[in-house]
């Protein structure tokens, strides 16, 4: 808050910042793309270029191409028919994750049109198989490979700041008795298993009810659990942490109605393709 706050000070106050956030969202937008041609008006060939050296969102990625796409089609290859691929659009509405996923909107590269660069495609899964649930469908089970960015400074190897993420989720109703639950998680357990190898599961159980759900797998008590319900996991591979997934209420949230169920899992594709 110090720099916020030296900022709205040299531009005339909180009261500033009171007044664009009354604006309504098209007139903010107008705002803004007046204000980034004005600054992209400015610049030089040499400004873009010092930016593109120096500036970790645009940097490509350090993986090589085809040692990622092997990895990208080995995980699309073992996806079970019954799973729909979705080409995902590379942006989402402004808060998708921190409205959904309750994810810090700081960590999101927000932008100025009311949307949001994609951050995770489970959340975009989550409104595509909510909008499927509500037209009627019986369980849906989407999939997507996508390319997402992250605003927040990772450190260690294999952490970027923009990076490939796969993500499956199955979305459907409450059938009582953990069976949706029971069904759809050995699904993704078995799934992950047939497109990553030699994979180790822990699970983490937050609900003792799920302990049948969980079946053999390994528990991991210490994690935190974010926000998931009920179950969720992580995937190691050689020791090193590729994926994780769970239960989440996100449906049952878009939609309101609290008999929606919802799993989704991820694996990290640029560090899966490098171990």
């Amino acid at each position: 808050m110090g720099v916020l706050a030296r900022v709205l000070r040299s531009v005339g106050g909180e009261e500033v910042l009171d007044r664009l956030a009354g604006l309504s969202g098209s007139d903010l937008t107008s705002l803004l793309l007046a204000l980034a041609r004005r600054r992209a008006g400015a610049l030089s060939g040499a400004d873009v270029l010092r930016q593109y050296r120096s500036d970790r969102f645009v940097a490509p990625s350090s993986v090589p191409f085809p040692v990622l796409r092997a990895a990208e089609d080995r995980l699309l290859a073992a996806l079970p028919s019954s799973f729909s691929v979705l080409g995902l659009a590379p942006v989402a509405p402004l808060g998708t994750c921190s409205a959904v996923a309750e994810m810090d909107q700081n960590n999101i590269l927000s932008t100025m049109r009311g949307t949001e660069v994609a951050a995770d495609p489970t959340n975009a899964l989550a409104l595509e198989a909510a909008l499927l649930r509500q037209a009627g469908s019986d369980d849906v089970r989407l999939a997507a490979m996508q390319r997402v960015v992250r605003a927040q400074l990772f450190g260690g190897a294999g952490r970027f700041a923009h990076f490939t993420l796969f993500a499956a989720v199955s979305a459907g109703r409450d059938r009582g008795s953990l069976a949706f639950e029971r069904e759809h998680f050995a699904e993704h357990v078995a799934f992950l298993r047939e497109a990553c190898g030699d994979v180790e599961f822990r699970v983490t159980v937050l609900d003792p009810r799920f302990e049948v759900v969980r079946g053999d797998l390994p528990v991991d008590p210490s994690r935190h659990t974010g926000y998931y319900k009920g179950l969720c996991f992580k995937v190691f591979r050689d020791g090193e942490e590729i994926g994780d997934g769970g239960f989440v209420d996100w449906t049952a949230r878009l939609t309101g109605n609290r008999k929606e169920r919802l799993l989704i899992s991820g694996i990290g594709v640029d560090r899966f393709a490098t171990l």
